[in-house]
């Protein structure tokens, strides 16, 4: 892979980067599924979720920490004055 295409990939996983606190309160850099599923390329969230589901498999297989890699969360979605609310899965 030519480095144009590997720069090109980094930058779209950086657009997408999001900080959070830990319960330490450090500060970690996550992806979003939902974030994720644009830039690999899956237009239905049914066909990314089977994807996820595979590589939490993958890496119970290989004895790898499932919870150091996957974490079950909810992003809320803004709404106008403030409110807040879950989003619908599609």
């Amino acid at each position: 892979m030519d480095i144009q295409k590997i720069n090109q990939y980094k930058s779209s996983f950086d657009a997408i980067t999001d900080s959070i606190k830990d319960e330490d309160g450090n500060i970690i850099e996550v992806w979003y599924a939902r974030s994720l599923q644009l830039v690999l390329g899956y237009a239905r969230w049914e066909n990314f979720v089977v994807a996820i589901g595979r590589a939490i498999e993958s890496c119970k297989t290989l004895g790898v920490k499932v919870d150091d890699h996957f974490r079950e969360v909810t992003k809320m979605i803004a709404l106008g004055k403030g409110a807040q609310k879950l989003p619908k899965e599609s």
